[in-house]
């Protein structure tokens, strides 16, 4: 077994390379075991610090167990006034969390200050009992000088706890320069206060509580009238300096940055609790002792963990309901009133303020929640601030940019890691703006009931809200970043249609190019070498000549033909010959099964391109009708308002059961969708198919003569 030699330095202990250090006082063997004692014995010999802090811990909570045995040891008649009181909880609890805090090296000042105040109060609760158990003994000289350091203890502890520790929190420093006046006036009114109840005359025996009087060794008679007053006086001084302590962590808060913010959340809430009981008096002794207990709980979560709680969603519950409590209470009040005042009416007042309650309650829970939310997290976590930053943001960017635009505010203000918004299209796009994480939250997106993308957020970061007030937030976003997503879609379905348009103008012009050039090109070709022919045989061969022209008009007829279909193809004759009615009733009359026709509002001052998608939809609905619905009749409805609704319904077999497609069900909505119309094919309610297509049609033009 080697030995190492003394000597400060870093060490590796054989565990993988981690590095130990060596303690001047300590030989450390290679072989040793690491006990957890041992290393606890060790970690409070090196740091003298620690060992002074847990000294004062044991000590602390020694002394409070012991004053609590002797209390209950005590009789009856020399009972305390109050079975606990704060000082009891401060003793148990302070000094130990101030010495885990110094254990983790955190905040000393604030710790050194919890310890030393808590172990006060650890010296005046033991004293307490102590004395009256000397008094009950009949030992009143020795009661009267443990009374000396039950005050000595009392006003110590209550000081430096109730007015210092609220001072120096979170950080050990005081919120700025313009505090130290208030420290000074609490020392003075502190030693003040401390020198009254150390040189109080003892008391009138008709209004003492118990048998006898504890006697006061450092009583000075001569200031028996002024004594109760000045106490009194000083007193009323303490309360007020814990309420601006209580206000330095407020306005410590008030101008913290957001992380800070929720480090100081836990003490602020705890502390303003503890003074409230502190000025309601004695009567609150239970609730301001278990209370007492808390504070440095709060304490420990503001310093190490503060994150894993929701200090925020607890402030802002407790905020809203006290609020709304109070205000119900006040309009009950009320009633109850006026129930008295005007007799008989007791129940209607009841119903009047019951009424008045419910009116009042969502507004004032609403307004409330508002105030806390401002109150806590600034401009940055208003939820109406943020949806008025997305309605700029959506309104001054431009439409390519604005989703990347609404995805970086949504990160900045709910201060995550980052942001992705997904847009459900064909080719889903999707913008993203930092670093989402392995397990980003997704929340839906949904515009008018119909999904349109997800919204995808990463971890949060430094400046982090509640879970509750985050889910406002988010709730907030999610209605622009729908709009955007939308907005996006609609883009991308009119790009697409617009290719469409592009592409089928192209192959229309393909397809005339061909049409022409094989077709008509080569037949007038034909026809006028046909003219040359002739007329070279017309005078040696006149027969042949009047061949060559009757082949002429046969193939002018064809070409006619030709023309014509070319034309039909552009738009259909019968539109201009009859309008939109007579060229539907003219393909309902064409075949079986029987079809009729119903015409509302007036079709003869339809646009062109509103006429020929019409027409085109009930002639491919005719034609499905005819081909594959074993239909026998058929209903064919034109219906101009502010759009040209076309309607072609069966009475058929209806859909099939499986996916169907075909070049006639997407020709007909691409040429609603070109005019930015909607077509639907769906199942008739009595049987059959309903085929139903809704196209704008564009406002009229002012007359020239209104010009």
């Amino acid at each position: 077994m080697s030995q190492r030699p003394r000597g400060r330095g870093r060490v590796l202990d054989g565990t993988g390379g981690v590095p130990r250090r060596v303690v001047d006082a300590v030989t450390v063997t290679e072989d040793a075991p690491s006990w957890p004692v041992t290393s606890l014995v060790r970690g409070l010999l090196r740091s003298p610090r620690r060992l002074a802090a847990v000294t004062m811990a044991v000590l602390s909570v020694g002394l409070t167990v012991v004053g609590l045995v002797l209390r209950v040891d005590l009789p009856p008649e020399w009972g305390p006034e109050q079975p606990a009181t704060p000082d009891l909880a401060a003793g148990l609890t302070f000094p130990v969390v101030g010495a885990f805090l110094l254990a983790h090296r955190a905040r000393p000042a604030t710790a050194w200050l919890m310890c030393v105040g808590g172990l006060m109060c650890a010296v005046n609760a033991f004293s307490e009992a102590v004395m009256f158990t000397f008094a009950a003994a009949g030992d009143m000289e020795s009661a009267g000088y443990l009374r000396l350091s039950m005050v000595t203890g009392k006003g110590v502890g209550g000081f430096l706890l109730a007015i210092l520790v609220p001072l120096y929190s979170p950080d050990g420093r005081l919120p700025s320069r313009r505090w130290r006046p208030l420290v000074a006036v609490g020392v003075v009114v502190f030693l003040a206060n401390l020198l009254l109840n150390l040189t109080r005359p003892d008391p009138d025996p008709a209004v003492y509580p118990w048998p006898r009087v504890v006697p006061n060794p450092l009583a000075v008679d001569f200031l028996a009238p002024y004594n109760l007053a000045a106490r009194e006086v000083a007193v009323s001084l303490i309360s007020v300096l814990a309420v601006l302590a209580l206000v330095s962590m407020v306005l410590r808060f008030r101008r913290a940055g957001p992380e800070l913010r929720r480090q100081i959340a836990w003490p602020v809430f705890a502390f303003a609790v503890y003074v409230a009981f502190l000025l309601a008096g004695p009567a609150w002794w239970l609730a301001g002792t278990i209370w007492t207990g808390l504070i440095p709980v709060a304490i420990v979560f503001s310093v190490l963990r503060y994150r894993l709680y929701g200090i925020d969603t607890v402030i802002s519950r407790a905020f809203v309901a006290a609020g709304l409590i109070a205000a119900v209470s006040v309009i009950y009040a009320v009633g109850a009133v006026a129930g008295l005042a005007l007799s008989g009416y007791d129940r209607i007042g009841g119903l009047v303020a019951a009424l008045l309650a419910g009116i009042v309650f969502r507004p004032l829970r609403h307004r409330l929640r508002r105030v806390v939310d401002r109150l806590m997290y600034g401009t940055r976590g208003d939820p109406r601030a943020l949806a008025a930053r997305l309605a700029r943001e959506v309104r001054e960017t431009e439409p390519a940019n604005a989703l990347a635009a609404v995805a970086a505010v949504v990160k900045d203000w709910l201060s995550v890691t980052g942001v992705a918004v997904e847009v459900y299209e064909p080719g889903a796009r999707q913008v993203q703006v930092g670093l989402l994480g392995p397990a980003p939250r997704g929340v839906p997106l949904v515009w008018h009931g119909e999904p349109v993308g997800r919204l995808l957020l990463g971890s949060p970061g430094p400046r982090r809200f509640a879970a509750a007030h985050n889910g406002r937030l988010v709730a907030a976003a999610v209605p622009y970043v729908a709009d955007v997503a939308h907005a996006v879609r609609m883009t991308a379905d009119l790009q697409r249609s617009r290719e469409r348009i592009l592409t089928a103008r192209e192959e229309e012009r393909r397809r005339l190019r061909r049409d022409l050039h094989d077709g008509l090109g080569h037949a007038l070709t034909d026809m006028a070498m046909s003219i040359n022919m002739a007329r070279i045989s017309l005078r040696t061969a006149p027969a042949s000549a009047d061949r060559l022209l009757l082949e002429l008009r046969g193939g002018m007829d064809a070409v006619s033909e030709e023309i014509r279909e070319l034309v039909y193809g552009l738009r259909p004759p019968t539109l201009d010959e009859l309008g939109l009615a007579g060229a539907v009733r003219a393909l309902a009359q064409e075949g079986t099964p029987r079809v009729a026709v119903e015409i509302e509002g007036d079709l003869s001052d339809l646009p062109a391109a509103a006429e020929v998608a019409a027409y085109r939809i009930a002639q491919e609905g005719l034609t499905n009708v005819r081909k594959h619905a074993k239909a026998s009749s058929a209903v064919i409805s034109l219906r101009r308002g502010e759009s040209l609704v076309v309607r072609v319904q069966d009475d058929g077999g209806g859909l099939p059961s499986g996916p169907r497609s075909g070049v006639g069900l997407l020709s007909m909505r691409e040429r609603a969708a070109e005019l930015g119309g909607t077509c639907v094919i769906a199942a008739a309610p009595g049987g059959g198919t309903v085929v139903e297509a809704v196209l704008p049609i564009p406002a009229a033009p002012v007359a020239a003569s209104l010009r």
